[in-house]
């Protein structure tokens, strides 16, 4: 193996950095977050910084950071009940964001709304949420919103008993609803929060390394692909697969592996697996939560 080789990881973060530093001047102090005050992604984002401010959408981050009018973003990106999140995991991967950092939140939803738990027969929510409590939910009508504080908002807004949102004890505090039904997830739920950036970080301690590739289509290839990975030790510890969407019935895999590729173990396994793919792309080395 030539040192250039074994540095490919390494290279292809600081290019990509370097890049964004000199094509955008992002706003540090600018902190995203999707949705209204009163998510949890909002309250993830206050354990990861200091302040942050919303924006209208998971895609509304996105762009934010990308264009440099927000230096990091916060999304959720996987849930301990409904699994990986589609939508942040395909943001990352056609915007060229990195991974920085992660916090893991339990999340506690609540029926709110403008009347009596009897009256409700609609509820508004992210379908995530949906997701995590569907015992509660039964036969309800369920209509999705953006997030969960904006399912709050829009049910304050309309003032109707038979609509209630599925949502935080915060965001009923905000937007003036009573709490109908509390704690109604089917069982105790946490959500993985990353950071994102247009730049990338290299840490050591407790290191996680996101990456996303995409492999031929023939037999064996997955297996090919993550060989290296457990013929070298590591620890995979997330691996989703998400359709690319200019070849239908094509897929790209997601992944995350315990470790740095500041250590050359980390970095020769992805090397090696690099070789054996048709591309691979790192999303970010960041010290992990959880």
């Amino acid at each position: 193996m030539s040192s250039q080789e074994g540095v490919f990881v390494l290279t292809q973060l600081i290019r990509r950095s370097e890049e964004r530093r000199r094509t955008r001047v992002p706003s540090p102090s600018v902190v995203a977050y999707p949705g209204p005050p009163g998510s949890h992604t909002a309250a993830a984002a206050a354990a990861l910084f200091p302040s942050a401010e919303p924006r209208a959408s998971f895609r509304a981050v996105a762009e934010a950071v990308t264009a440099g009018e927000a230096g990091y973003g916060v999304l959720p990106i996987e849930s301990s009940l409904a699994g990986a999140v589609a939508e942040t995991h395909d943001l990352l991967y056609e915007h060229e964001l990195s991974i920085v950092a992660e916090v893991v939140q339990p999340i506690r939803h609540a029926i709110v709304g403008v009347g009596t738990l009897a009256d409700v027969r609609v509820v508004r929510s992210h379908p995530a949420a949906f997701e995590q409590c569907r015992e509660a939910l039964g036969d309800l009508s369920l209509i999705p919103a953006a997030t969960t504080a904006d399912a709050a908002r829009l049910v304050a807004q309309r003032d109707d008993p038979s609509e209630a949102a599925l949502a935080s004890l915060e965001a009923a505090r905000l937007y003036g609803l009573n709490v109908l039904a509390d704690d109604v997830g089917d069982r105790p739920a946490f959500t993985r929060f990353v950071a994102i950036a247009a730049h990338s970080v290299l840490v050591t301690t407790n290191a996680r390394t996101a990456f996303s590739f995409v492999t031929d289509h023939r037999p064996g290839a997955l297996h090919a692909a993550i060989t290296p990975l457990t013929d070298a030790g590591l620890d995979l510890q997330r691996l989703v697969s998400r359709p690319l969407v200019e070849e239908p019935f094509r897929y790209r895999f997601d992944a995350v592996v315990a470790g740095s590729p500041l250590d050359p173990v980390v970095r020769d396994a992805l090397r090696a697996t690099r070789g054996v793919t048709r591309e691979l792309r790192v999303l970010g080395v960041y010290e992990g939560a959880a």
